[in-house]
């Protein structure tokens, strides 16, 4: 009895911990600041290419980490590398040492990036509770997306004035949430069993990890699906500060927009559920994306650029949310941190080609045009999306 009311207390400390980490006042800024200090677009570019090969490198094995000996002891670890990627970024002064921090932001992102989605789900799980992981995620997304309004306001306030202030808050409210990270309590179901051998257990973990994808190929439609929009939105939420910053909006400006986006994900997070109800997965996974590229094509063709955001923002955590929780339904809790690292694996893979491409794009010719091939990629994909799921649905009515 007691474990279960520590399993459950994860939920909250889960809502603290996701505001906590997600108080970076860098944010909203981080492009920018280093524009200042003497990188181009298309370094910037490389910058976080450099992340995405580390992530995509170490997704996996990180993610066998937390199945092996704990999500918690995962979480914590990530924290650390986070606290030590904003120190190098306030420290340094060169393309190699702003290289050496992304490589540590992005072990950070893959220690936690499965982890935390198990503990918590494989939590509920353990007490009975795992229908209300979609509802949980869209409450956390809330505690997520009020962590953005606040580092974008208070970010792009004191950008205008130090960067520095910034980076040392951040820093501040990393060393809080390391401390936090040691509350939670580990799950005791989907622990792989330690009488495997160490020098195997690892490729086990992964072997069994990928027979289950391989099992189930709505999986992999899943998470390619998910990543793909996450992507695109990606890209458009971290060009769009330097296109908005050349356009003569100063960061305190920027960060308001900002702000307003994290605002409209945080009202709509918490009704994804009742959302998925009314238009139930098709609409989910058809009409969302839809409205998601209509917003890129309205941030590259109209002056009301920074109201497409926004509404692009929101469209960007209805989808996170239930594609998520369709995901996790179908993972077994042994496999879970491992297969969801997957998902980090994938965005890695396009992130790599695509966002160095729309800063060479940017730099070459500009970021309008960049943001106008984003829009064509877009809607290459939102049209291949909706005849495949159309096509299967038919199928699937035909063969019942």
């Amino acid at each position: 009895m007691e474990n279960n009311i520590k399993l459950k207390r994860n939920v909250f400390k889960n809502y603290i911990f996701t505001l906590l980490s997600s108080l970076d006042f860098t944010r909203g800024i981080w492009m920018i600041y280093l524009a200042s200090k003497g990188m181009s677009l298309t370094q910037l570019g490389l910058l976080e290419t450099i992340f995405h090969i580390t992530s995509f490198a170490m997704e996996v094995p990180t993610g066998a980490i937390a199945d092996i000996f704990g999500r918690k002891i995962s979480r914590i670890a990530g924290r650390v590398f986070s606290l030590i990627s904003v120190i190098l970024l306030l420290v340094a002064n060169s393309f190699i040492w702003y290289a050496i921090a992304f490589v540590f932001t992005a072990l950070s992102y893959n220690l936690e990036s499965g982890a935390g989605d198990a503990l918590i789900y494989d939590s509920l799980k353990e007490i009975g509770e795992e229908d209300r992981y979609m509802k949980i995620s869209g409450n956390k997304e809330v505690f997520y997306q009020t962590a953005g309004i606040i580092s974008f306001l208070i970010g792009g306030y004191l950008a205008v004035r130090s960067y520095n202030i910034a980076f040392v808050l951040t820093i501040i409210t990393g060393i809080i949430t390391i401390v936090q990270s040691f509350t939670f309590k580990e799950p005791s179901i989907g622990k792989v069993c330690p009488t495997e051998e160490k020098e195997n257990i690892f490729i086990k973990q992964l072997k069994d990890s990928v027979k289950v994808i391989v099992k189930n190929p709505r999986i992999i439609f899943l998470i390619v699906f998910l990543e793909v929009i996450m992507v695109f939105c990606t890209c458009i939420f971290f060009y769009l500060q330097n296109y908005l910053k050349g356009n003569g909006y100063n960061e305190a400006a920027i960060g308001i927009i900002y702000a307003l986006s994290s605002l409209a994900a945080a009202l709509s997070a918490p009704m994804v559920h009742k959302i998925e109800k009314r238009i139930k997965e098709q609409g989910i996974l058809i009409i969302i994306p839809i409205i998601t590229i209509a917003c890129i094509w309205g941030i590259a063709l109209s002056q009301y650029h920074y109201i497409f955001f926004i509404i692009l923002m929101l469209t960007e955590s209805v989808i996170f949310v239930a594609t998520s929780d369709y995901i996790n339904k179908m993972i077994p809790s042994e496999n879970r941190a491992t297969i969801l690292s997957f998902t980090s694996m994938v965005f890695s893979f396009f992130m790599i080609t695509l966002f160095p491409l729309i800063g060479f794009i940017g730099d070459k010719y500009s970021l309008i045009t960049a943001f106008k091939w984003l829009g064509v990629l877009g809607s290459l994909f939102v049209v291949l999306n909706s005849f495949m799921l159309i096509s299967n649905g038919r199928r699937r009515k035909e063969s019942k």
